[in-house]
């Protein structure tokens, strides 16, 4: 590691010697085998293991390795071990590789939730190795038949640690995400994540849940299914995930799942009171329609968020793209403040600078 008193400007260029050949995936459900093909797909050797062994023939034709047990898994000695089961079995899972995952192999996970995962963790001796991870793809699908490499084409992770987090370990799954599977990545700590999850992708699984359910108890559900079309189509695609997947991950962020759905309660109760206006003075109505306005215009700065995604595009010249110095001291911070700022790293140059695309639009 590079003596860290030495300036951003004076350190030499230092190239990134290590980088992950191989990856071992503890699950193939529909992340665990996407990513397992899209690795295989760009080069890199891949070992995996699921509970369901029936699925390793189908593995193996599109050349990923397999393994009888997870204990054989971590045994094998891979650079990075990708844990990708279900979030209930995530505990028992680290229980198992807690006495074997050598000291050599860094731990990462595509769990949807962070700070109840890092505890387990914790719990299983393992605090030291692991990084969190979270790609942000997916649907409604289930299981390693509905597996595609595609679906982790350009695709964002969070990459979550914390201050005792190893910049080397670190770096080995930068090399994972960025070259491994062409992705881009930001980096923040768990409660940021939980945080922002809880409001871009587990309050929005339980809202769609709550209209296919009033769908389905309405006494109009054949008329109305009739007349869903893209609006309804929309809102709802989440809903069709498993329901025990669902639930599972709404459990293990509760506290800020919980807090939005009682925010976005109100303003709801708040619109139905608006709208029910009419019958009051013409003061209240005036009153109401401006608020409902108001209310309408104030998701504005999102729809000028989505038109400037639009045209988002990864420029073809790297030369574009921004450059980020990393300290050795302070660079969990660092990585933080500029994923605030709409830098997603692309890429590292060496170990202490990294490239990023600019995301702008709010």
């Amino acid at each position: 590691m590079v003596d860290n008193t030495q300036s951003l400007s004076a350190r030499p260029a230092t190239p990134i010697l290590t980088s992950a050949h191989k990856i071992a995936v503890a699950g193939l459900g529909l992340i665990g085998g996407s990513l397992a093909r899209r690795l295989v797909e760009r080069g890199r050797y891949v070992v995996a293991w699921d509970i369901d062994e029936s699925l390793y023939e189908a593995a193996h034709s599109v050349g990923i390795h397999t393994v009888d047990t997870i204990e054989n898994l971590a045994l094998g000695k891979p650079d990075v071990l990708v844990l990708a089961t279900p979030l209930k079995a995530m505990s028992h899972v680290l229980s198992r590789l807690g006495a074997v995952l050598p000291e050599t192999t860094t731990l990462i996970d595509v769990g949807s939730v962070k700070e109840p995962l890092r505890k387990s963790v914790v719990d299983a001796g393992l605090a030291r190795q692991y990084i969190g991870g979270h790609p942000m793809t997916g649907n409604e699908l289930s299981g390693f038949e509905c597996s595609d490499a595609s679906l982790f084409r350009d695709a964002l992770w969070a990459l979550c640690v914390d201050d005792h987090t190893d910049l080397s370990r670190f770096l080995t799954v930068a090399d994972v995400v960025t070259q491994g599977l062409g992705n881009r990545f930001i980096c923040i700590d768990d409660e940021t994540h939980d945080r922002s999850v809880a409001l871009i992708s587990h309050v929005p699984h339980v809202v769609a849940t709550a209209l296919a359910a009033l769908l389905s108890a309405s006494s109009d559900r054949q008329i109305a299914g009739a007349l869903a079309a893209g609006s309804w189509r929309d809102m709802t695609r989440v809903s069709l995930t498993d329901p025990a997947r669902t639930q599972a991950m709404v459990e293990e962020n509760a506290q800020h799942v919980s807090q939005l759905l009682n925010d976005i309660s109100l303003v709801l109760s708040q619109q139905a009171q608006l709208l029910l206006a009419a019958d009051q003075s013409e003061v209240h109505v005036h009153e109401a329609c401006q608020r409902l306005t108001a209310f309408f215009a104030s998701a504005q700065p999102y729809r000028n968020y989505r038109a400037a995604q639009a045209h988002l595009e990864l420029p073809a010249d790297n030369a574009s793209l921004g450059l980020l110095d990393v300290s050795d001291g302070n660079w969990q911070a660092e990585l933080l403040e500029s994923a605030g700022k709409g830098q997603q790293i692309v890429r590292f140059l060496t170990t202490h600078q990294a490239q990023f695309l600019e995301v702008s639009g709010w």
